[in-house]
């Protein structure tokens, strides 16, 4: 699964702890996400799709010949 994670956090001036913090989960899931390690699960998500007024499926997506 690809994330525009990092490339959201820049655009809106937060560091993986504020982001952290905000969608409740710890740095280390946020960096975790970031490094397409781990697929966040659907409650994560739609905390962090709020976060930057976009859809899921904006931020965490499939590339074709995944």
């Amino acid at each position: 699964m690809k994330t525009r994670l990092k490339e959201l956090r820049a655009r809106d001036g937060l560091n993986q702890t504020e982001l952290a913090k905000l969608a409740k989960v710890s740095r280390q899931t946020i960096s975790l996400i970031e490094r397409e390690e781990l697929i966040p699960s659907l409650l994560i998500a739609v905390r962090i799709a709020k976060i930057f007024n976009e859809s899921i499926g904006d931020i965490f997506f499939f590339e074709e010949d995944e």
